[in-house]
C-alpha cells in the first residue's frame, strides 16, 4: 500500500469549478475524479499556510498543535502522521513546500525531524536547494531565478550559504531593473508574470522530478508515503509560457463585487486591505493563476503516468488537496486569512486509487482534521497515543484525534452521526496585531455564519440562495432565529477546539 499526498498551495475549490473550469482545462484532475471520490464540501479549518499544514501533519486543531497563524513553528515533539508511518516501516519522503517553520527560520531547516526519511525542500522565498541547483546546473538562468526570489527581508538572504554572501542586495538590484513583461504577456508585473526561464527549471518541475525519482527508486517490498507539495499557484503567479495560451481568457469569470462597503455589520478589518478592482489587473492575475493550475495539472499527469507505468497505481491511494484558497479579487480581496468567503475556505479534495469508489461526488462536510485519521486507517495504524496516570505509570491511551476518517465515504458508505457543520477560525494576519482579525465561522451546507470579536463585525449568508455571499443577513430580523442558532453552534465548536487535550508538554492525562 502506498499513499501520495499531492498538495498545492492557495487553490480554492471554486477555481476548479464553473467558469474557471471552462477557462482552464484540467484533463488530469478530470482523470483523477473518474478514478476516485471528489469531496465538494471540504474546508480549511484555519486558512493560512503554517496552521493548515500543521493540522495536516498532526490531525490536531490549531489550538491542539499551537500553530495559530503564520510565524509559528510546529513542535517536532508532537506526533505526526509521518512519524507513525515511519515507525511502522513505511518509506517517507517530502518534496517541495512544507512550511512547518516560518520562512524566516532560513533555508537549512532539517524537516526529517517531523518523520521524513528523504526531504527535497523548496518554499515560497525560492532560496535554498532549488536556487542552488539552478546556480550549479544552469548558471545562465541564475539571475532570472534570483529575480523570482521575493522576500529579501529574510535574514538568510543577507548572509547566504557557506560563504555568507549578501544575496539580498543582489536580488533587490535585479528585481528593480527586471523586465517582467514578455512578448506573450507584456503586462507582467512582479506579482504575476510568465516564468523567465525554461519550464524544466521551474520549482514545480524540480519538485516533481525528485518525487518521481523517489517513487521509482523506492523498495517495492515496503509501503511508501510521498508528500508532494507545490508552491504554486500561491502568488506570485508565474506559469511557464507554454501554459499561458491554454487559458480561455474570455471565459475567466468576473470577480464578485465587494458587498461589504455599505454594510454596517461588515467586519471592521475589511477596510484595512480592500482593493480597487482594476478591470485589466484582475483578468491578468486570474489568467496567470489559472495557467499555474494548468501547469500543476500537467505535473499530476506525470505522476499518474509514472505510477501506472511502474505498476504501483494498483497499490496506491492519492490525495489531491490544498492548504487553503485564494479570493483572487472576489469581494475586493486577494489571498486568504480572516475573510471567510467560499474562495478562501473551501478547498479541493479528491481521493483516488486502491479501494476508493470511482467517479463519485460526496457532499459531506469534511475538513483538514479528517486527513490524518483517514491516512492512519488506510495504513492500518492506530491513532497516536499519550500517557495516562502519574509519573510511575506506563499506560497509554489513544489521543482521540478531533477529525474522523473519510474511509467509509471513500468506499461509498455513509458513516453514522457525521457532522452537519464545520468550524473555521483565523487569528492575526501577517500585518496586524489586533483581535479584530480573529474571525470565527460555522459553516453548514445551507449557511455561513462568521463573528468577529469586540463587535467588530458579523456575517450571515444563506448559501443556497446566495452562493456568491453578497447579502449579509446578520442584521435581518427575519433571520434572527437562524442567527441565534448558528451563534450557539459556534460557541459549542469554540469549546470543542480544545478537545482532545492539547498534547503540547503533556505530562499525563488523569485516570478515573
Amino acid at each position: 500500500m502506498n499513499i501520495v499526498l499531492f498538495m498545492v498551495d492557495q487553490l480554492s475549490a471554486k477555481w476548479l469549478e464553473g467558469g474557471s473550469a471552462l477557462a482552464c482545462p484540467t484533463p488530469n484532475l478530470d482523470r483523477l475524479r473518474r478514478a476516485g471520490t471528489t469531496f465538494t464540501n471540504a474546508y480549511a479549518s484555519n486558512p493560512v499556510c503554517c496552521a493548515a499544514r500543521a493540522t495536516l501533519a498532526t490531525g490536531l486543531t490549531s489550538r491542539g498543535h499551537g500553530v495559530l497563524q503564520n510565524g509559528y513553528r510546529l513542535n517536532p515533539e508532537l506526533p505526526t502522521v509521518m512519524q507513525s508511518l515511519q515507525e511502522a516501516g513505511w518509506q517517507t519522503g517530502a518534496f517541495g513546500k512544507l512550511h512547518f517553520e516560518p520562512h524566516y527560520s532560513g533555508f537549512d531547516v532539517d524537516f526529517r525531524k517531523y518523520g521524513f526519511d528523504v526531504v527535497y525542500n523548496t518554499e515560497d522565498p525560492r532560496g535554498g536547494a532549488w536556487l542552488d541547483w539552478v546556480e550549479r546546473e544552469h548558471p545562465e538562468h541564475y539571475e532570472a531565478a534570483l529575480a523570482t526570489a521575493w522576500p529579501t527581508s529574510i535574514p538568510a538572504f543577507a548572509a547566504y550559504g557557506t560563504e555568507k554572501t549578501d544575496l539580498a542586495s543582489r536580488i533587490r538590484r535585479i528585481r528593480k531593473e527586471f523586465k517582467w513583461g514578455t512578448a506573450d504577456f507584456p503586462r507582467g508585473t512582479a506579482q504575476y508574470y510568465v516564468l523567465p526561464f525554461p519550464e524544466e527549471l521551474s520549482q514545480t518541475s524540480w519538485i516533481s522530478g525528485h518525487a518521481l525519482n523517489f517513487l521509482a527508486e523506492a523498495d517495492r517490498d515496503r509501503p511508501i508515503f510521498a508528500h508532494v507539495s507545490y508552491v504554486q499557484p500561491h502568488a506570485p503567479s508565474c506559469p511557464p509560457a507554454a501554459y499561458v495560451d491554454r487559458i480561455d481568457r474570455s471565459a475567466i469569470p468576473r470577480p464578485v463585487l465587494p458587498e461589504w462597503q455599505d454594510d454596517p455589520l461588515a467586519p471592521h478589518c475589511f477596510a484595512q486591505n480592500g482593493l480597487h478592482i482594476d478591470p485589466v489587473a484582475w483578468r491578468d492575475r486570474r489568467h496567470l493563476y489559472l495557467a499555474d493550475v494548468a501547469h500543476l495539472d500537467h505535473q499530476l499527469g506525470l505522476l499518474l503516468d509514472a505510477l501506472e507505468a511502474s505498476g504501483q497505481w494498483n497499490e496506491t491511494v492519492l490525495f489531491f488537496l490544498s492548504d487553503h484558497g485564494d479570493l483572487l479579487y472576489d469581494h475586493g480581496f486577494f489571498g486568504k486569512g480572516e475573510r471567510h468567503y467560499d474562495a478562501c475556505i473551501r478547498i479541493p479534495l479528491i481521493v483516488a486509487g486502491k479501494g476508493v469508489r470511482q467517479g463519485h461526488e460526496c457532499r459531506a462536510l469534511v475538513q483538514h482534521e479528517d486527513i490524518v485519521p483517514t491516512v492512519l486507517e488506510m495504513a492500518g495504524l492506530p491513532q497516536p497515543q499519550v500517557p495516562v496516570g502519574g509519573p510511575h505509570a506506563s499506560d497509554r491511551v489513544d489521543l482521540n484525534l478531533p477529525g474522523r476518517s473519510l474511509v467509509p465515504w471513500c468506499r461509498g458508505e455513509e458513516p453514522a452521526g457525521w457532522r452537519d457543520a464545520v468550524y473555521v477560525e483565523s487569528y492575526n494576519n501577517i500585518d496586524s496585531r489586533t483581535p479584530m482579525n480573529w474571525a470565527r465561522t460555522v459553516r453548514t451546507e445551507e449557511w455561513r455564519y462568521t463573528l468577529y470579536p469586540g463587535e467588530a463585525g458579523e456575517q450571515l449568508f444563506h448559501i443556497c440562495d446566495d452562493v456568491d455571499e453578497t447579502r449579509n443577513l446578520a442584521g435581518d430580523t427575519g433571520h434572527a432565529e437562524t442567527r441565534g442558532a448558528l451563534r450557539d453552534r459556534l460557541l459549542e465548536e469554540l469549546i470543542l477546539q480544545d478537545f482532545p487535550h492539547p498534547p503540547r508538554d503533556l505530562f499525563a492525562l488523569g485516570v478515573h
